[in-house]
């Protein structure tokens, strides 16, 4: 019955739990990105480049490298796309941080006391 404690103990605590929260919640945040970069991204670089779907019928040889470019435009788009969202989600976050309170009397007090003490 150690073993299966031991597992128990491990799989509650507080890192695995948050760990298994963010990997569904990326999960739903990815879905939500690939939306966005499928409906309202790629869209709009298509008007500008004539689709991205030119590049899917280019082959080298044998090799379909068109795949490879699509698949290549397709990761800086969405790397780029998560880049400005994080962006934004961190100066929101450090428009949130507060300053930490002044020093209560007793915390003032034992600094007083401690530097009295250290001459």
């Amino acid at each position: 019955m150690g073993f299966v404690k031991e597992f128990r103990e491990f799989a509650v605590k507080g890192n695995v739990m948050d760990l298994a929260i963010g990997v569904i919640i990326g999960g739903a945040f990815g879905k939500i990105v690939d939306a966005l970069v499928k409906s309202v991204i790629t869209p709009i670089i298509n008007m500008f480049t004539g689709g991205t779907g030119a590049f899917a019928d280019l082959k080298l040889g044998p090799i379909l490298i068109g795949e490879l470019i699509t698949a290549i435009l397709d990761f800086i788009i969405i790397a780029f796309v998560l880049f400005l969202m994080v962006k934004a989600i961190n100066s929101v976050k450090k428009r949130t941080v507060l300053e930490p309170p002044p020093p209560s009397k007793t915390e003032m007090l034992l600094g007083e006391i401690r530097d009295a003490l250290k001459k």
